[in-house]
């Protein structure tokens, strides 16, 4: 099955969508599926069990679930022009931990898309471990959701986009007033 979204979230602007993404059916196995012609990103079991074929094409993605490991990829990653991660649903955080690993230990450069149940709640944090276009629910309205991007002005902690905490990126003037060992952190 094939799944479109015509519009997606891409460099802080809503924009076309050109790419499908091939979603298996019930019972169909990774190397039965059928690949259609153009842009398309395909879940991994299908690029592991297909890949022979698939890496002669010009524009192939891969979408990874929740439940796999990007480190499978290592060494293949520069075949992608897109690596999506699925969110199969709102309260499932591991695609977090898979797109913070692509970016920081297996150095992946290219697209990186949150797909399946993406809301605006979590586009702010998607984007600090390392996405950088949303395919959003298509229930919602995208031009809401891309208000979730700046939807904080400041961040405490390192990640991805900011690589030193706010008490190291901010100068202060402490002067020690008090017996509180913990005074002025």
């Amino acid at each position: 099955m094939l799944e479109n979204h015509p519009q997606i979230i891409k460099g802080r602007e809503v924009v076309a969508d050109d790419w499908s993404v091939l979603r298996l059916d019930e019972g169909q196995t990774a190397a039965d599926a059928v690949v259609p012609e153009g842009k398309i990103i395909v879940p991994l079991a299908v690029w592991q069990a297909q890949s022979a074929v698939l890496s002669s094409r010009a524009a192939v993605g891969v979408w990874i679930a929740s439940d796999e490991r990007p480190e499978v990829l290592k060494g293949e990653l520069d075949k992608f022009a897109v690596v999506a991660v699925d969110f199969p649903k709102f309260t499932d955080g591991r695609g977090y931990s898979i797109a913070y690993n692509l970016r920081m230990r297996l150095a992946y450069t290219g697209e990186l898309r949150a797909i399946g149940d993406v809301l605006r709640d979590q586009l702010f944090q998607m984007h600090r471990t390392g996405f950088d276009a949303f395919a959003t629910r298509q229930d919602r309205n995208i031009n809401d959701a891309l208000k979730g991007l700046t939807d904080f002005s400041e961040v405490y902690q390192t990640s991805v986009d900011i690589k030193a905490p706010l008490f190291r990126r901010l100068e202060r003037d402490v002067r020690v007033e008090s017996n509180d060992v913990g005074f002025g952190i």
